[in-house]
């Protein structure tokens, strides 16, 4: 991924290639004059399956975690600077109110970051904040809160909707932080669920759900498109909290080093 952006934020330019993952989601939802935009399919020694929300997730947290990175670029809060690049209507709502909902701007202590993530996927809206630590000697990331805004239409199961974006959060934390298959001489190491390993009740943080509900818009589905925002967010939470940006998935399988 590469851009071009202005002093005042603008964004000008943007090429994105993707490789092998995939090309849902691949579009960015922000306003931009200048893009090139391409999927590259390839051959893998590897048998492969669909994650949920497809490549959707792999892209919005490329996307993401790169606005991040040009907010800091041009000295802009990420919030401030995504809303001067976004016109669409329906993802302002939810990044302004997960932003609300979450404090966005509170101060913070040391070890302590916040970031965001969010987009859009098969119609849905989507806009995730996170809270993290850093334990300075052992390097661990804890994930302390999640606030997540969801709108996709008129709402008409609040309950099981819910139960969804909190659901895609518990999951998508472990693709966040620790998942990961491991191989070694064309061999699984950790083929077991006891080796492999997914978030449990001690991983889980707060995890807060706005949802905005639109009579006004036919209803769409929901069990996939909450996933997208959440990784992006921790991302650019531990970047807040330790200057360090990760650019692979997952972050922190083993913590981060105490510098």
């Amino acid at each position: 991924m590469s851009s071009g952006v202005q002093k005042d934020g603008t964004i000008t330019a943007w090429e994105f290639h993707n490789y092998n993952s995939g090309s849902a989601g691949i579009r960015p939802y922000y306003e931009i004059a200048n893009q090139r935009i391409v999927f590259h399919a390839v051959k893998t020694p590897l048998r492969q399956g669909s994650y949920r929300a497809l490549a959707s997730t792999a892209n919005h947290f490329a996307r993401e975690s790169h606005m991040d990175e040009l907010a800091h670029a041009v000295k802009m809060d990420p919030l401030e600077f995504r809303l001067k690049n976004l016109k669409n209507e329906r993802l302002r709502a939810v990044f302004e109110a997960a932003a609300k909902q979450f404090g966005w701007g509170k101060s913070k202590s040391a070890g302590q970051g916040y970031g965001m993530g969010g987009g859009y996927e098969k119609l849905g809206n989507i806009a995730t904040f996170a809270e993290v630590h850093l334990d300075g000697k052992s390097g661990e990331v804890t994930v302390v809160r999640v606030v997540s805004a969801f709108e996709c239409g008129a709402i008409v199961n609040p309950d099981g909707l819910r139960n969804q974006i909190e659901g895609s959060n518990v999951q998508g934390l472990g693709g966040a932080l620790f998942e990961a298959i491991e191989f070694s001489n064309g061999k699984i190491l950790n083929g077991r669920l006891s080796q492999y390993r997914v978030p449990r009740f001690s991983d889980l943080p707060v995890i807060e759900t706005v949802l905005l509900d639109r009579k006004d818009i036919p209803s769409v589905g929901a069990g996939e498109c909450p996933m997208i925002g959440l990784a992006p967010a921790i991302a650019n939470a531990i970047f807040d909290a330790t200057g360090t940006r990760l650019r692979a998935l997952p972050l922190a399988p083993n913590g981060l080093k105490s510098s």
